[in-house]
């Protein structure tokens, strides 16, 4: 059987009209001879409005329960686009997750696709019927519905893919695809035909807000390649996919930031073995994850300065796990929450010399102060001011010739 996997995207099913729209884009491939699966997230706002209720009908509703709610608005979904391709004239039903099953492991809300039952699906295919797979959950081992995180209906796809074998997987969404960077923030940004695997994994997690990191690794480690294009706009997408498969003469392909970044800093930290983990276990501990960490060199050995950045919203409890910690002494503390990460991102800086210097100085020479550093093989991170952000992308856009 010739498969295709095809997942919307809230926006994409977020109202009857756009549902409607989504049915001809599936009808289009069924006459293209390919045996479908359809998988549908919730339509937009959905899912928020039923967090939101359960936070209002108690602080302390339970995973298992906030896992059975917030994967209802799938079902609701996967209805509405079976019922219309019924009512065009096509043999369809809707599938939840428990149902065909997908097998789940990890904690609730949190969970990872670890296998699915093909033998529903396979009779659905070799019969003609196309099934709405309800995307971002699933059912563990003890019979219970899991979910897999925010954006987990690209993740559900993938897996579809995978263990269907399927020639095609692609992912509809409300861009036309992969930009050089946020299109809304610089208009001169521009869609990228193809990108591999590991930029993409750099992109989401850096910022870029196209496909939840989780599902790009999910299809790097199993060899999906994935179209990612706009269920509006009948235009090529960008493909996603190894970087033998790719051909570019671009040394950086995209350019991401965040917004939602604070900078600590503990002063006259004293410095001995195994301060640093003393900082961040409690941090660990409490589920806040720490991004880029500098440490200043103890010029009399005895004190240090160590720097790190947070999400702005776990602030807080950094802030008060910081002072109650015995296990550390410092001289003063110091935050700054008006700071913003931005990255280059490119395989090609492997084997290109000076792009670090490339980036310094195009940011130099717009007077932009770098505040704290952080870089991979194919990626360098620098924090700087904020209201800086604009400036830093148009300038590194247009010193890596992205605007071309």
């Amino acid at each position: 059987m010739k498969i295709v996997v095809l997942k919307f995207g809230g926006t994409s099913v977020g109202s009857i009209e756009r549902i409607k729209k989504v049915c001809k884009i599936i009808i289009n491939f069924t006459k293209k001879k390919y045996k479908v699966i359809v998988v549908s997230s919730a339509m937009s706002g959905i899912t928020n409005d039923l967090i939101k209720k359960s936070r209002l009908i108690s602080k302390r509703f339970s995973q298992s329960e906030y896992d059975v709610l917030v994967s209802s608005g799938e079902q609701m979904a996967c209805s509405l686009i079976s019922a219309r391709l019924c009512d065009l004239g096509f043999n369809s039903k809707s599938m939840l997750g428990w149902q065909i099953p997908i097998l789940t492991e990890g904690n609730h809300s949190a969970s990872r696709i670890v296998g699915v039952n093909k033998k529903i699906i396979n009779n659905m295919l070799r019969t003609n019927v196309i099934p709405i797979v309800a995307g971002f959950q699933g059912i563990n081992s003890e019979n219970r519905i899991t979910t897999l995180g925010r954006g987990g209906s690209d993740a559900t796809a993938i897996m579809l893919a995978k263990f269907f074998k399927a020639k095609k997987c692609i992912i509809f969404t409300d861009v036309e695809g992969v930009f050089t960077t946020d299109p809304n923030n610089y208009k001169k940004a521009k869609k990228i035909k193809v990108i591999s695997y590991e930029e993409m994994l750099e992109m989401a997690s850096l910022g870029a807000k196209v496909m939840q990191p989780i599902s790009i690794q999910d299809a790097r480690l199993n060899r999906v390649d994935i179209n990612v294009k706009s269920s509006f706009k009948n235009t090529n997408g960008t493909l996603i996919t190894k970087k033998r498969s790719m051909q570019s003469n671009k040394v950086i392909r995209g350019i991401t930031f965040t917004k939602n970044d604070a900078k600590i800093t503990l002063v006259g930290v004293k410095d001995k073995p195994g301060v640093a983990a003393s900082i961040f276990k409690p941090l660990s501990n409490n589920s806040i994850n720490v991004d880029m960490v500098v440490q200043n060199i103890s010029s009399n050995k005895k004190e240090t300065d160590l720097t790190f950045t947070i999400k702005s919203e776990d602030f807080s409890k950094t802030d008060k796990l910081i002072k109650k910690n015995q296990n550390i002494k410092f001289r003063k503390l110091v935050f700054d929450k008006n700071v913003s990460k931005v990255s280059i991102i490119g395989v090609g800086m492997i084997t290109t010399p000076g792009v670090t210097y490339r980036m310094f100085q195009s940011l130099a020479k717009k007077k932009i102060n770098i505040l704290v550093i952080s870089t991979s093989e194919i990626k360098i991170s620098v924090l700087i001011n904020k209201k800086n952000i604009k400036k830093a992308i148009e300038a590194l856009h247009k010193e890596f010739n992205l605007d071309k």
